[in-house]
Protein backbone atom coordinates (compact mmCIF):
# COMPACT_ATOMS: atom_id res chain seq x y z
CA UNK A 1 0.00 0.00 0.00
CA UNK A 2 1.18 3.36 -0.85
CA UNK A 3 0.66 6.40 0.90
CA UNK A 4 0.31 9.96 -1.28
CA UNK A 5 -0.26 13.04 -0.03
CA UNK A 6 -2.59 15.18 -2.54
CA UNK A 7 -0.64 19.02 -1.90
CA UNK A 8 2.54 16.72 -2.09
CA UNK A 9 5.27 16.25 -5.43
CA UNK A 10 4.06 18.92 -7.45
CA UNK A 11 6.47 20.17 -9.80
CA UNK A 12 7.27 23.81 -9.80
CA UNK A 13 6.84 24.27 -13.30
CA UNK A 14 4.36 23.16 -15.53
CA UNK A 15 4.02 24.16 -19.03
CA UNK A 16 0.35 22.05 -19.49
CA UNK A 17 -2.29 21.37 -16.87
CA UNK A 18 -1.41 18.24 -15.00
CA UNK A 19 -3.78 15.28 -15.04
CA UNK A 20 -2.89 12.61 -12.48
CA UNK A 21 -4.65 9.28 -12.25
CA UNK A 22 -5.55 8.16 -8.46
CA UNK A 23 -7.14 5.10 -9.35
CA UNK A 24 -9.22 3.93 -11.99
CA UNK A 25 -12.19 1.29 -12.43
CA UNK A 26 -14.54 0.75 -15.23
CA UNK A 27 -17.45 3.03 -13.84
CA UNK A 28 -14.91 5.67 -11.51
CA UNK A 29 -12.24 7.87 -12.12
CA UNK A 30 -10.26 9.74 -9.46
CA UNK A 31 -7.57 12.29 -10.84
CA UNK A 32 -5.51 15.24 -9.21
CA UNK A 33 -5.19 18.35 -11.71
CA UNK A 34 -2.73 20.86 -11.39
CA UNK A 35 -3.61 23.92 -12.78
CA UNK A 36 -1.10 26.99 -12.72
CA UNK A 37 -3.00 29.72 -15.15
CA UNK A 38 -3.94 27.38 -17.42
CA UNK A 39 -7.30 27.69 -19.36
CA UNK A 40 -9.66 25.71 -21.50
CA UNK A 41 -8.65 26.99 -25.47
CA UNK A 42 -10.87 29.46 -26.65
CA UNK A 43 -14.22 28.06 -28.08
CA UNK A 44 -13.62 24.60 -26.27
CA UNK A 45 -15.80 22.81 -24.52
CA UNK A 46 -15.72 19.66 -22.38
CA UNK A 47 -18.24 17.07 -23.22
CA UNK A 48 -18.12 14.36 -20.93
CA UNK A 49 -18.88 10.87 -21.11
CA UNK A 50 -19.49 10.52 -17.43
CA UNK A 51 -20.33 12.61 -14.65
CA UNK A 52 -17.93 14.37 -12.99
CA UNK A 53 -17.60 15.63 -9.08
CA UNK A 54 -14.53 18.06 -9.00
CA UNK A 55 -13.38 20.01 -5.41
CA UNK A 56 -11.63 22.82 -5.20
CA UNK A 57 -8.89 22.34 -2.75
CA UNK A 58 -6.09 25.34 -3.44
CA UNK A 59 -6.27 28.14 -5.30
CA UNK A 60 -9.37 29.26 -7.38
CA UNK A 61 -11.03 29.29 -10.64
CA UNK A 62 -14.21 30.09 -12.81
CA UNK A 63 -15.78 27.53 -14.75
CA UNK A 64 -18.07 28.39 -18.14
CA UNK A 65 -21.16 26.27 -18.93
CA UNK A 66 -21.94 26.60 -22.47
CA UNK A 67 -25.24 28.59 -21.47
CA UNK A 68 -23.36 30.69 -20.22
CA UNK A 69 -23.31 30.58 -16.47
CA UNK A 70 -20.47 31.27 -14.46
CA UNK A 71 -18.71 29.54 -11.53
CA UNK A 72 -15.96 31.41 -9.37
CA UNK A 73 -14.81 28.25 -7.33
CA UNK A 74 -12.52 29.21 -3.97
CA UNK A 75 -10.97 27.17 -1.89
CA UNK A 76 -13.52 24.03 -0.44
CA UNK A 77 -15.84 24.68 -3.18
CA UNK A 78 -17.17 22.00 -5.53
CA UNK A 79 -19.48 21.53 -7.88
CA UNK A 80 -21.47 18.44 -9.52
CA UNK A 81 -21.05 18.40 -13.56
CA UNK A 82 -22.95 16.22 -15.64
CA UNK A 83 -22.31 14.27 -18.41
CA UNK A 84 -22.58 15.87 -21.44
CA UNK A 85 -23.23 19.25 -19.99
CA UNK A 86 -20.59 21.42 -22.24
CA UNK A 87 -18.29 23.36 -20.00
CA UNK A 88 -14.75 25.14 -19.90
CA UNK A 89 -12.09 26.38 -17.49
CA UNK A 90 -12.32 30.10 -17.90
CA UNK A 91 -9.47 30.94 -15.44
CA UNK A 92 -7.66 29.04 -12.76
CA UNK A 93 -5.11 31.02 -10.23
CA UNK A 94 -1.66 32.84 -11.35
CA UNK A 95 -0.36 33.52 -8.30
CA UNK A 96 0.02 29.96 -7.47
CA UNK A 97 -1.09 26.66 -7.80
CA UNK A 98 -4.45 25.44 -8.14
CA UNK A 99 -5.22 22.24 -7.10
CA UNK A 100 -8.32 20.27 -7.97
CA UNK A 101 -9.69 16.23 -7.22
CA UNK A 102 -11.65 15.33 -10.15
CA UNK A 103 -14.57 12.27 -9.63
CA UNK A 104 -15.68 10.30 -12.50
CA UNK A 105 -18.96 8.09 -12.47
Amino acid sequence: MNKKNIYKDIPSSIKDELFELIDQTEHLKIERIISDGHHSPQNFWYDQEMNELVFLLQGCAVIEYENGTKLNLEVGDYVKIKAHEKHRVVETSNTGKTIWLAIHY
